[in-house]
């Protein structure tokens, strides 16, 4: 799923880099391509609850009922729903220990850490005012 203001293909030739923007040739956008590195953070991050899961598990590993005590008002089948896709996307490692009862611990990988900085930008940049005036007219 590619999100429709972000896209990437490098098909069109780079003037430049606009400030704020990578000197990548993906930054320049043709069409929308699931190869885009923003693309790919935004699906790693998609559903409600996604982010919140990621911020525990910043805290350290867990384990599911650990995860479900923090956030409660979360259902176990949501949670188990954003753990599963935050494993296919390379953010969590699922780790289960032998023994009885055995015990499951969630972590993130070193590319899921890397998701702490990201949060917090997008937290700083929510946490803004908003204002309904287009650019220029203050």
């Amino acid at each position: 799923m590619t999100h429709p203001m972000v896209s990437c293909d490098a098909r069109r030739p780079r003037p430049g880099a606009a400030p704020g923007l990578p000197d990548d040739p993906r930054a320049e956008v043709a069409a929308p391509s699931p190869s885009c590195p923003v693309e790919i953070a935004l699906d790693a991050l998609r559903g409600r609850w996604t982010t919140l899961v990621v911020r525990e598990l910043l805290r350290g590993p867990r384990t599911f009922s650990e995860l479900s005590g923090a956030l409660p008002a979360l259902s176990g089948k949501v949670l188990t729903d954003r753990l599963r896709h935050l494993g296919r996307a390379g953010v969590v490692h699922r780790e289960r220990t032998a023994g009885w009862p055995s015990t499951v611990r969630y972590e993130l990988t070193a590319r899921g850490r890397e998701l702490g900085p990201v949060l917090e930008a997008l937290w700083h940049w929510g946490a803004l005012p908003r204002s309904d005036s287009p650019p220029g007219n203050a």
